[in-house]
């Protein structure tokens, strides 16, 4: 199987499954949205109950923010360089310049529930935001320009300017 297909398989699938979501376009963009943008930071084992949590308090489709969450997840094998850039850009942020090494003993297990832990997570999460906050805006353009045009071909046009519903 070759990588391309898979992934734009794994692309019409997503897709396919957000156009089942039973809400407006909007609702359903906003929550895709902010399930890419947590699903790009490094809060491992919160990402969907955050992203849940952010579209519940932000009236907009939970079920698809949980969904990008887990689209996302096509990326875990390129996760590690993900995450030495988010630390890299983030370190640049806070203290100007780049860290000079990061030592994997700084990563072991047995030190995350330490507040020593914030010393790699914040700058990661700092970084992270470069990625997630233009990714999130790209899905929300593509989610909701593409399910206003599949609404429109199959006769379920949106009003848009109808209250955005919940996204239940």
């Amino acid at each position: 199987m070759k990588a391309p297909d898979f992934l734009r398989r794994f692309v019409q699938k997503a897709y396919e499954q957000l156009k089942k979501v039973p809400a407006s376009p909007q609702a359903v963009a906003g929550g895709a949205a902010l399930g890419i943008f947590w699903a790009f930071t490094p809060l491992l084992g919160l990402k969907t109950a955050l992203s849940v949590l952010s579209a519940w308090a932000l009236r907009r489709s939970k079920i698809a923010a949980a969904l990008a969450v887990s689209m996302h997840d096509v990326l875990t094998p390129f996760w590690p360089f993900f995450l030495r850039w988010e630390y890299d850009l983030g370190f640049w942020v806070l203290y100007g310049r780049l860290p000079r090494h990061l030592h994997a003993a700084a990563l072991h297990l047995k030190y995350w529930l330490h507040w020593t832990t914030l010393r790699v997570l914040w700058p990661t999460f700092l970084g992270s935001l470069a990625f997630a906050v233009p990714s999130a805006l790209v899905t929300y353009w593509v989610v909701d320009r593409s399910l206003r045009r599949y609404h429109a071909a199959h006769g379920g046009n949106p009003d848009p300017q109808q209250p955005v519903d919940r996204g239940d």
